[in-house]
């Protein structure tokens, strides 16, 4: 196992707050503010505890996402490059996403507000994946 790059772990977390702020803004943020109401949105997101939190997790996704790459190996992931978009991928598809619709199944939460959550998590997952191929 290799070194676990750190600098990859930030800078991946950073793009995955990036790509929130771009989803759930001009791209998908009127949608979700339809479907979950103006009064419940902003009550969840008004706080700094939300936001910190938020980073917190982030983190430790991505370093935990930097473990694994570093557990694959430099030069498996040079030869293979695609792994590092298979891996981040199939982590939000598999394991993010189920988790997500099933706990929105439960709580009763529509499918265009899951698809709209799922579709985040897909898309944070992979520029994670680019940013650790970038600075890989």
């Amino acid at each position: 196992m290799g070194p676990v790059n750190w600098i990859a772990v930030a800078v991946a977390a950073l793009a995955a707050l990036v790509v929130a702020g771009l989803w759930y803004g001009p791209l998908f943020g009127r949608a979700k503010l339809e479907e979950v109401g103006p009064g419940r949105m902003a009550s969840r997101t008004s706080t700094g505890r939300t936001g910190l939190t938020t980073v917190i997790l982030l983190l430790l996704t991505a370093a935990m996402m930097g473990h694994m790459f570093a557990r694959v190996g430099v030069e498996t992931l040079a030869m293979k490059p695609w792994l590092y978009f298979m891996m981040s991928g199939g982590l939000a598809l598999f394991f993010v996403i189920p988790a997500l619709s099933l706990s929105y199944m439960h709580q009763r939460l529509s499918t265009r507000l899951g698809m709209i959550d799922g579709g985040y998590w897909l898309a944070a997952y992979l520029a994670m994946g680019l940013v650790f191929w970038l600075l890989g």
